[in-house]
Order: structure tokens, then sequence, then C-alpha cells
């Protein structure tokens, strides 16, 4: 068993992304395995046989695997920016349910045949209204500090505002575009973003934390 907990994950994953950044402000130090979605490893299926990432297995074998529920435990070890004080669950639940629908069909419309007539692009854009309308009265989603709830919706809205960049900047979304941007543009986003090959057992492993 590795020294620290082990982190299974793919870089441009949201859901790895935000479960990254919660372990990383909290100060939690990772063996970080980059897994290769083509070509999953046995430890990983054998860790969490639905196969999908993040897994966070801890010291004592206990697995974790939902990010979310990674996240909480993150921060529950250590929060000193107060995350856990701003958990929306209806926000959050929004963003994981009608805005992720949306978004990977607006993203991959060659995946989807059976709503073909929808526009998604134009229902996920609706679904970002309420948020615009919040960070016209704060910096971030639930306060002035960012929160769990900011950093559990970003890697959405990020890979929403990817499809076309130029599009997404022309739609009358002023305080989400700086939203955006800032957070993109953090210290922390940066760190929780480089790139590694995929994991093979036998591998010298990763360690991945701020300490680091």
């Amino acid at each position: 068993m590795s020294a620290h907990p082990i982190i299974y994950s793919f870089r441009r994953c949201p859901y790895a992304m935000r479960a990254r950044m919660a372990l990383w402000v909290a100060g939690v130090t990772v063996e970080l395995r980059e897994v290769k979605l083509a070509a999953k490893p046995p430890a990983l299926l054998a860790a969490s046989p639905k196969g999908t990432v993040p897994v966070l297995v801890l010291a004592d074998g206990c697995v974790i695997d939902e990010s979310l529920d990674i996240m909480r435990w993150a921060l529950a070890q250590h929060d000193p920016e107060g995350w856990l004080a701003g958990e929306d669950a209806a926000l959050i639940s929004s963003n994981d349910g009608p805005f992720k629908h949306h978004l990977d069909r607006a993203k991959y419309p060659g995946r989807y045949e059976e709503d073909g007539a929808t526009d998604h692009r134009a229902e996920g854009l609706a679904l970002l209204a309420p948020l615009e309308a919040r960070l016209a009265q704060a910096r971030h989603l639930c306060g002035e500090a960012r929160t769990l709830t900011d950093i559990a919706l970003l890697p959405f809205i990020r890979q929403f505002a990817a499809i076309d960049p130029a599009w997404f900047a022309a739609q009358p979304l002023p305080h989400l575009q700086d939203w955006l941007e800032g957070l993109l543009a953090s210290d922390l986003f940066t760190a929780i973003m480089p790139k590694f090959a995929p994991w093979q057992e036998g591998d010298a492993p990763v360690i991945f934390g701020p300490a680091d």
C-alpha cells in the first residue's frame, strides 16, 4: 500500500479536476495515477468496478469513488479557505444533472441522436443565467471568496465555454466570464493541471500535493 492516498485521475475529466483542486487546497498529498480511459488499469477496476474517475484509495484501503465525496473528505481533513461553508446543494445538483446533460450533447452532438432537435447549447446557456445573477452580487457563487460550489461547477463551465470560445465570449454573461477567467488563471488551477503519462503497474509513484 502506498504511503499516501492514491488518486486515480484523468487530467481533463471535470470530476477529477474538482477532486484534485479540493485535495490540493486541503494540503492532502496523494499518489496520482493518471488513467488512460481507453485502457483502464486493473488496479483501478479492482478498487472501483464502475471504472470511472476520480477514485481515491485511502491508506486503510477505504475507497471513495464519487468526486463530491472526495472533495468533502479532503476538506474534512483541512479546510483553510472555508470551502465547506459554501456548499450550495441545489446549484451543484443543477450543474451535475441538467447542465451536464446539455453540456455533453452540445459538446458531442454525434453521440446523442435521441433528441437531436434540442438546442442543447441554448439550454445550457439558460442554466447559466442564475449564476450570472449571483455573480452580479458577489465575486463568487456563495459570497466574496471561492468555496466548494465554485470549484464543483468550474470544470463543467470551462468545458461549456471551450466548445466555442468566441460564441461564449459574446454572450451577456460578463460576471460569469470574469469569474471563469479568474479561477482558470488561479495558482490553484494551474497547480492541478500538469501532464503525466498514463500510469502502469510498476511505475515509480507520482507524488502530488502542494508541499512537493
